[in-house]
This record gives C-alpha cells, structure tokens and sequence, in this order.
C-alpha cells in the first residue's frame, strides 16, 4: 500500500498575489505613497505649463487628441505635445493612485483610514480625468477649469494625509493642543480655502486663459488681485500666531512647530511671489511657481492639522 501524501493546497496567482501584499505598513506601501504625492504635485504644474502657453486646446477633442487621432498629429505643433503629455500625465497618476489601493488591500481592516484615503484618491484622479474632458468641451470654461484645479488641491492633501497616518497607528487619536489652538488652526484652514477659491476666480479673470479663443469670468481682474491679496494677508498673521503657539508648553504634538513653521516659510514665499507676478506683468513662469506653491501650502496645511491629534495610545 503506498505510503500517504500530505494533501497540497492549490494557489492561483490570486492567491499568490494576496500573499505578496503587504500585511503591515511597509517600504512598498510608503514608496509609492510618496510617489502618489509626487504626482499630484507635478500634474499641477503640468496644468499650469498648458493654461500658461495657451495649449488648453491643443487636444480640441477628449478622450482623442484629434476626432481621427489619439495623439497629437504634427499640425497639432507644440501645443498638441503640451496638451498630450499633461493627459499622459493623468494616466501615471491613475495607475500610481491604484497601485496605493492594491498596497493596502489586505491592510484594509485594520487601517480602514490609510485604505479610505487611497480609494479618494483613486476616485478622484477618475473624476479628474471626466472633468478634464468637460474642460474641452466647453471650450476652456474658466469656472471648470478653476474647479479642475481645486479639486487637483484637495487630491495632494488627501495624499499629504495618507503620508501622515501612515507613520502613525491605527486607531483613535486624541487632541494634544489646547482648545484655542485648535479652533484657531480650523479658522486658518478656512481663511486658507477662501484665499485659493479667490485666486483662482482672479486667474480666471486674468490673461492666462489656457487658449487665445477661451473666455474669461467676466469680473474685474485688479479689483481681484486686491480682494486676493487681504485673506491672503490675514491667513499669514494667523499662521504666525499657530508657529507662536505651537512652541508653549501646553502642546504636546510631535513636530507640530516645525510644520507650522514650514507653512510659515511656504506662505512668506507666496506671498513675495504674489507681489512680483502682480507688478510685472504676471510673467507665466511667477503664475505656475505661485500654483504649485498653493498646492505645497495646502498640504503642509493638512499636515498642521493632523499634527494637532496624537495616537490615543500616545495621548
């Protein structure tokens, strides 16, 4: 009588697949988190090098490049190449955004937030890419192109999020600042939120409309800038009042000063750039660097936030 076997358990590349996923927040999992991040900020600036050389239609038609063409045809010119790379760009940002979700698949019950935000992400870099396509179709509307760029804002912060939670355990969290700090931290936020919704209706009103062809808001440009400037302004002085606070006693959030300090500096720096594209001319490379900025500001914004919170087993 042959001697038994020990029965085999067949596995499938699925399951192969999901023994290779992360089972805890490892390299894989933070290297193309940072990736994701990356992206988000590059995409922006992408944008910004289309709106800014008139190349919003260099694609007229979406999801082609041309209505017989996927890619851009050489009558297309320079224009059609800018265009295209910021599409191609959204693909690289898609599949990095999925490629977060797949990571923290098998983490998902555990860290329902690192797998929450990695979904919003992805969704979003979806929306994103029927959003853009609307933006042609309408021939550069500036209220959906302004409202392509915000919801590009939000996406960085969503990933500044997950860069944070992601260093820290699961779990509830407790505030580790005084009631004041933190009301005064929200109020900030929201003078932050109201100073990006204004420059981007002033961008709208300005020059820079992404084609010599697409329409502007129709509201005064000047009167705009100076509206621009006074919440801008006003969310400086507030942050300086977070930095003060953030170095008493009375706090005990880990890295809390040093990036309030940072939104400091990155707000000091917008605003020095924002004085200079105002008074010459807004010259297209001052435009861009001040949209990318506003993206850097909103997300150490968010780091501010999640700052003022420890991990209840730390609190």
């Amino acid at each position: 009588m042959p001697a038994a076997t020990a029965p085999t358990t067949p596995t499938g590349w699925r399951q192969r697949l999901w023994n290779w996923l992360p089972q805890e927040v490892d390299g894989r999992i933070r290297v193309f988190a940072w990736l994701s991040f990356l992206a988000e900020i590059i995409i922006i600036a992408t944008g910004g090098a289309v709106r800014l050389t008139a190349s919003g239609l260099g694609c007229p038609t979406w999801p082609l490049c041309t209505p017989e063409s996927l890619v851009p045809t050489p009558e297309m010119g320079i224009h059609g190449v800018i265009e295209f790379g910021n599409r191609t760009m959204t693909g690289l940002v898609g599949l990095l955004a999925l490629a977060v979700v797949l990571l923290t698949l098998r983490i998902a019950r555990t860290r329902r937030d690192l797998f929450a935000l990695a979904l919003i992400v992805l969704g979003g870099v979806v929306t994103q890419a029927v959003v853009g396509g609307i933006t042609v179709w309408t021939g550069l509307n500036p209220f959906i192109v302004g409202f392509h760029y915000v919801v590009s804002l939000g996406l960085v912060c969503v990933c500044a999020a997950f860069l944070v939670r992601m260093r820290e355990p699961g779990g509830g969290r407790a505030y580790a600042v005084p009631r004041w700090y933190a009301i005064t931290a929200y109020v900030t936020t929201g003078v932050l939120a109201v100073t990006i919704v204004v420059g981007v209706l002033t961008t709208g009103a300005g020059p820079h409309s992404g084609d010599v062809a697409a329409g502007r808001n129709g509201f005064n440009a000047e009167l705009l800038e100076h509206l621009h400037a006074w919440p801008g302004y006003s969310l400086f002085f507030l942050t300086v009042v977070l930095l003060i606070g953030s170095w008493r006693p009375t706090s005990t959030a880990p890295s809390l000063a040093l990036w309030t300090a940072v939104l400091v500096m990155l707000e000091l720096v917008q605003i020095v750039v924002g004085l200079y594209q105002a008074r010459n001319g807004l010259p297209e490379l001052a435009v861009g660097t001040h949209m990318v900025l506003a993206a850097l500001t909103a997300a150490t914004m968010t780091v501010v936030l999640l700052r003022l919170r420890n991990p209840v087993e730390a609190a």
